[in-house]
């Protein structure tokens, strides 16, 4: 089935996408908060722009999109109809980039943790706790 959109309204709304301030990535802000952990946010000079960080644990949080970062969920599982092959090159190029992140923060001395959106309704606060505990 073809789109019913225009390539340039389609493109628009690929733009904004947001890659900060996500709603899940809001839900762990604030699920940390109160516990009562307090962390700075998307750090620069760190590999990848953690989503989370807890410098004096040495600890980050990245929260993933299903769909974006290939999870192996029903939402991460879909596939496009439209472009297909150019999506799975973008997920999997995601993917790749995911692993040399983790790679790099953990030969700096970093543990991280990643928080699917798929996963955001069941323990988080626990996965949390022992994570930062």
């Amino acid at each position: 089935m073809a789109s019913v959109e225009t390539p340039e309204r389609r493109s628009a709304v690929m733009r904004a996408v947001k890659g900060r301030d996500t709603g899940p990535e809001m839900a762990v802000r604030r699920a940390a908060h109160a516990l009562g952990y307090r962390f700075r946010l998307h750090r620069k000079d760190l590999p990848g722009r953690p989503d989370l960080v807890f410098p004096s644990r040495r600890k980050a949080i990245f929260v993933h999109g299903c769909f974006w970062h290939g999870h192996d969920c029903a939402r991460g599982a879909r596939t496009p109809k439209t472009n297909a092959d150019y999506w799975r090159a973008k997920i999997a190029r995601n993917m790749a980039r995911d692993e040399r992140v983790k790679a790099e923060l953990a030969a700096l001395g970093w543990e991280t943790l990643t928080i699917w959106e798929c996963e955001l309704k069941r323990d988080l606060a626990d996965r949390l706790a022992v994570f930062l505990g």
